[in-house]
């Protein structure tokens, strides 16, 4: 614990406060905030500073201590090792692989903070809180083994094909209940069929039953025609009638003559 709790501490032995001289007025404001501990302003600064001049390594590596200060170890990386790329001095390089170092024995990567203390070291090969970290890092890898970077990749691979292999027998369950579904919807059809057929033969013999019944034959119904016929000759007749009762009244009635004078 005494051992882990030294190489924490020494995460933020080289944090840059140094001042360029030039017009950037937002890196000593981020120095002024990162020492005051307010470090979300002070990563506002250091932000506004990279954005002015992104090659700018010195407010890079304040960022990145800023951002792990604030419990994001991930993103600090990211800005270590951009200060790396565009650091211009040995001892920029030294700070910025030194403080990658210790993010990597938080976690756990103890073969990777080996190989960015070494780094550091060749930097600036008197720094003694970085060999202390270096030997520190050797230690806990030879205490904690990794399995060589073709292992890994194996065990990758290897996931992968489990992985394939699971997906191809999932879909052939599916295909396998597919199938299912398929025959026993071609068991149902067969089975009306047959239903259907039964039913079928029972409507033929209840029809044959019916056969020796007189049945009404479409010939024996009047036409159109002949029912057109029929009426015309009613109404005829009804004229005649009319006619002939016309004719008696006007024979009973009585002729009126002129009267003489």
């Amino acid at each position: 614990m005494r051992q882990l709790l030294i190489y924490t501490l020494l995460l933020f032995s080289f944090a840059a406060i140094a001042q360029e001289k030039d017009k950037d007025k937002n890196l000593p404001r981020g120095n002024k905030e990162f020492k005051e501990k307010n470090y979300v302003d002070a990563e506002a600064e250091y932000r506004i500073s990279l954005s002015k001049s992104p090659t700018k390594a010195i407010a890079s590596y304040n960022l990145g201590n800023t951002i792990y200060k604030q419990k994001q170890p991930s993103e600090a990386k990211l800005a270590y090792v951009n200060t790396i790329e565009n650091a211009k001095t040995k001892a920029e390089k030294h700070k910025a692989f030194h403080n990658l170092g210790n993010i990597f024995m938080t976690e756990k990567k103890y073969s990777d903070a080996v190989e960015a203390y070494k780094n550091a070291l060749r930097n600036n090969p008197s720094d003694e809180q970085t060999r202390y970290n270096y030997a520190l890092a050797k230690e806990y890898l030879k205490n904690n083994p990794e399995p060589p970077k073709d292992d890994k990749k194996k065990d990758k691979d290897k996931k992968e094909k489990d992985k394939d292999k699971k997906n191809e027998k999932d879909d052939k369950k599916e295909g396998d209940k597919g199938d299912d579904k398929k025959e026993n919807k071609d068991k149902g059809e067969d089975k009306k069929d047959k239903q259907d057929g039964k039913n079928g033969e029972g409507k033929n013999d209840k029809d044959s039953d019916q056969k020796g019944q007189p049945k009404p034959q479409p010939g024996n119904s009047p036409s159109k025609q002949r029912i057109e016929n029929l009426l015309d000759a009613v109404n005829n007749e009804e004229k005649k009638i009319q006619e002939k009762v016309n004719a008696k009244k006007v024979k009973g009635k009585p002729v009126q003559t002129e009267k003489d004078w």
